[in-house]
């Protein structure tokens, strides 16, 4: 499958390694940066979503030609191989089809999700999520945007580099560790700034923030190429 993520912010805040490791299935560890885990909340929008159909031949997916995502994620080890990924909390988006088509096909935790954006004259933009179909409000609000200083692709060993260059992810099915193989070029990193009004999502999933400022990044569009996961091993 192939899609191009737009506008994301990367939000993120260091938690007690001991803390996070509490929340995650067995199989996965925690990927620490200096001692910390570190959980992260991307907003962005997606388009040119395509799909392999037979052969080498792609069709568009009807339903998810631009929509909304917003993700809770931290950073992980796999027990059996050492492969580094991403582990998703949440992924919250806007179309139906695609929860239901992730849920199914990836095995991911998808939710549907009320959501808006609006790109201001300065590159501003101005999102918004609120959870639907749940048993409790996950809302999400904020105001972001780059500063228009790409220095080039991070450097290994820095912490852009740790929480952005991520080349698969790991998901849990029917009692299996399963991993997810991403393909991208190195993330085009900004530097940002946002206010962020609104987050639900952390406490919604047992994750307590700690009460400082978040690490801010930034990117206009990359395109990802995604396979299915697999069994990790």
């Amino acid at each position: 499958m192939t899609q191009r993520w737009n506008d994301l912010l990367f939000a993120h805040w260091p938690i007690p390694a001991d803390e996070m490791a509490r929340l995650l299935p067995a199989g996965i560890k925690v990927d620490n940066f200096d001692g910390y885990a570190w959980v992260g909340v991307v907003p962005f929008w997606m388009d040119q979503v395509r799909t392999r159909a037979t052969g080498e031949r792609c069709i568009t997916v009807p339903g998810t030609a631009t929509f909304c995502e917003l993700n809770l994620r931290t950073y992980v080890r796999s027990r059996t191989t050492g492969l580094r990924g991403v582990y998703f909390f949440s992924l919250d988006a806007a179309s139906a089809l695609a929860v239901v088509g992730a849920r199914t096909f990836f095995h991911l935790p998808y939710f549907f999700a009320s959501m808006y954006r609006r790109i201001e004259s300065d590159g501003t933009v101005e999102y918004s999520s609120n959870r639907l179909l749940s048993s409790r409000r996950v809302r999400f609000k904020a105001r972001y945007r780059g500063l228009g200083d790409f220095a080039g692709p991070s450097r290994e060993g820095t912490l852009e580099h740790f929480l952005t260059e991520r080349y698969c992810l790991f998901t849990h099915h029917a009692g299996q560790v399963l991993v997810g193989h991403i393909h991208h070029l190195p993330w085009p990193l900004e530097a940002a700034e946002a206010e962020i009004a609104l987050n639900e999502l952390p406490a919604a999933h047992g994750i307590v923030l700690p009460d400082r400022p978040p690490v801010l990044h930034f990117a206009r569009k990359l395109d990802v190429y995604i396979w299915p996961p697999r069994e990790d091993r």
